[in-house]
């Protein structure tokens, strides 16, 4: 792509989208741009129309996969190539919502012991601890444990938004357990193989899978069911779905509200009108 992968990747980091997002935008366009062995400027809704359809009878892509595609190219010719009526009728794919599956809480314990490395162990603990997606405990540097108002910094969250979450005594003693192990220099609380960068979330992410794997949990685990799990325990316990939004940075509430579906205990709660019919209290009814 070139001087237009500069471009773009410029258009990106003005916007302020997320790392990922940029890396994974650029991915997408250039698989595009590489399909024809052409520059994208010489191309447009034909060709565009043409590989989304490839990508979906040929490759098999899957509902998120397609939508990133249309997401990159629709960004790609509105914003970087100033041609958007070569999208404009390309459409967005309807993406079904899928319930996750949701770890118990006996389930959350067996796979954190199953996890054999201490730092991993500390992340993924840290995950389910303060629901955070695993890209921001990964990217957690030192400075944002306040554990004088027992709260952690994420910075930079999804839509570059900062917020804070609780540090629970718990977690508190596992991070701690973690630093005098570890003894990271900074600033990067969770460093990789270069100490000034943060950890992978790619080795996260397989060390749970190996985990999962050998604790036999028939469920499909991966570093994000940390964060399922947390909504719906709080859910569960308690926790009014406003402040299980702000802990988790959704910015709409429609979010958050998938765990009332997922929540067996929350839904088990509601009584159903018919019990309530002919009663004292179904004289709200009428």
């Amino acid at each position: 792509m070139g001087s237009t992968q500069d471009k773009m990747k410029a258009d990106l980091e003005l916007r302020r989208y997320s790392k990922s997002t940029q890396d994974n935008y650029l991915r997408y366009a250039k698989k595009f741009v590489a399909y024809f062995m052409r520059p994208a400027e010489q191309m447009g809704e034909t060709e565009i129309r043409t590989f989304l359809l490839y990508q979906l009878r040929e490759k098999k892509i899957s509902d998120a996969g397609h939508k990133m595609y249309v997401a990159a190219i629709k960004f790609l010719y509105n914003h970087t190539i100033e041609r958007p009526e070569e999208v404009v009728k390309i459409p967005w794919p309807k993406v079904p919502r899928k319930l996750p599956d949701i770890l118990s809480g006996s389930e959350v314990l067996t796979l954190l012991d199953a996890i054999p490395f201490i730092k991993t162990r500390a992340i993924v603990t840290t995950a389910y601890g303060t629901g955070m997606r695993v890209s921001e405990a990964c990217n957690l540097l030192i400075a944002d444990i306040d554990s004088k108002r027992m709260l952690i910094h994420i910075r930079e969250g999804k839509r570059n938004r900062d917020r804070y979450v609780m540090l629970g005594k718990q977690l508190l003693l596992c991070l701690r357990h973690y630093f005098k192990t570890e003894h990271p220099k900074g600033p990067c609380l969770f460093p990789g193989q270069q100490t000034d960068q943060p950890i992978c979330s790619k080795s996260v992410q397989e060390a749970v899978r190996k985990a999962a794997k050998a604790c036999g949990i028939n469920k499909r685990v991966t570093p994000h069911s940390m964060r399922h799990a947390f909504a719906t325990h709080l859910l569960e316990t308690g926790a009014d779905i406003r402040t299980i939004q702000v802990l988790l940075g959704h910015g709409s509430i429609r979010t958050t509200t998938i765990y009332t579906q997922v929540s067996k205990k929350h839904v088990a709660r509601v009584t159903s009108p018919l019990d309530l019919v002919g009663t004292p209290q179904g004289q709200v009814l009428g």
